[in-house]
């Protein structure tokens, strides 16, 4: 390990006050306050300030000429209460690092100190700590900023922890790790009535019954393969909560997920010809916006030969994740994939550890040194 046991302690330490301090997507100004001051202590040779928001970025340059290199990682947190009894446990009421964020911000912070005690030899470094990952547009916000132009880079990687896993071993495969997913919102727009003369407004009452089952039966089972698509309802909302009109209004929410961006585009089409029929039928006027809108995510092979050596020098056991990889949720690190050859690896945080997004979710401390190892023999393997 680049860092001494003191060092990492210092590390765990900023993860422990960024777990108390959460922050939700576009609201990261503490977080991004904090991982500048530590970039600026241990010498980077420049800190870039917000791009595409809150994010920051960190370069450390070698002698001479060569690649850029980028790492990424994500500064927000979530909507949800943590459940915890840990000493440094969120103190902000509803909001809580319960996807390893604050993990993964740590690592890069790590691999930060070693650079700052010894620059790669040739090309350049660059460290990205991005906004806005949980809602999907961190990571073209990041690539859309005109900042991003000076440190766009060669070769990208990023890691994200996996419960299921066990502890420190991690999975690596080229293709997709992260189908494509969005979320769909439908408004159907009708006319109240009295509830004893329905047939004098326009209800979207059986409508709204049609979609739930009609958008789910879009899906394709549960098994991520080619085929793969899913539509799961998450919300609906029909009328007022009165006993006296006839309803009026209605929304549905879905999310829809696939294996490529390509599927994607198909089941969009599906699901929208499926609600404006529906609409027709009922006479109801319908608007369609979609949010939370992730890419398909995809590991290019150069990159996955990286870190498949960086792994294998740094006594790192993996597999190619058979049987977890792609997973079904999204993951806006595809964004970077379109700009250069990219992968992600999933370490793991322990058999029976709690899940991500669960309120009882904390980011195992030991894969901090295990994660930036990883990342900085991918360094030195590649510049020196």
């Amino acid at each position: 390990m680049f860092l001494t046991s003191e060092q990492l302690d210092e590390i765990t330490t900023f993860r422990h006050s960024l777990h108390r301090r959460p922050e939700i997507s576009g609201e990261e100004v503490e977080t991004a306050s904090a991982v500048i001051d530590a970039l600026r202590a241990v010498g980077a040779d420049e800190v870039l300030t917000g791009i595409g928001g809150h994010g920051v970025a960190a370069i450390f340059s070698g002698r001479e000429d060569g690649p850029s290199l980028m790492f990424r990682s994500e500064l927000d947190a979530l909507p949800i209460d943590e459940i915890s009894d840990l000493p440094y446990r969120s103190e902000v009421p509803g909001k809580g690092h319960l996807c390893g964020h604050d993990g993964h911000t740590a690592t890069l912070i790590a691999l930060a100190k070693g650079l700052g005690e010894r620059r790669p030899s040739r090309g350049r470094v660059v460290l990205m700590f991005q906004p806005s990952e949980e809602n999907g547009v961190g990571a073209a916000a990041v690539v859309a900023d005109a900042k991003f132009a000076a440190i766009r880079p060669d070769l990208v990687f990023s890691l994200h922890n996996f419960p299921g896993l066990p502890l420190g071993h991690s999975a690596l495969r080229e293709g997709p790790i992260n189908c494509a997913s969005r979320g769909l919102k439908i408004a159907l727009t009708g006319k109240t009535a009295h509830a004893s003369s329905p047939e004098e407004g326009t209800a979207p009452t059986f409508a709204v019954a049609r979609l739930l089952e009609g958008l789910t039966a879009l899906g394709r089972g549960m098994t991520v393969d080619e085929h793969f698509l899913q539509v799961t309802i998450t919300y609906a909302r029909l009328g007022e909560r009165a006993f006296g009109i006839s309803p009026g209004y209605a929304e549905v929410w879905a999310t829809l997920r696939a294996l490529s961006d390509d599927a994607m585009a198909e089941l969009v089409t599906a699901a929208e010809r499926l609600v404006h029929l529906e609409a027709e039928a009922a006479g109801l006027t319908v608007s369609i916006e979609y949010q939370d809108v992730f890419p398909q995510s995809s590991n290019a092979p150069q990159a996955v030969a990286e870190l498949r050596k960086a792994m294998t020098d740094e006594g790192v056991s993996f597999d190619d994740g058979n049987g977890i990889l792609p997973m079904r949720a999204g993951e806006d690190f595809g964004v970077f994939g379109r700009v250069a050859p990219s992968a992600m690896f999933f370490l793991g945080a322990g058999v029976n550890h709690p899940g991500l997004h669960n309120p009882d979710f904390d980011y195992p401390d030991p894969l901090i040194g295990i994660g930036a190892g990883v990342f900085m023999r991918t360094v030195r393997n590649i510049l020196g």
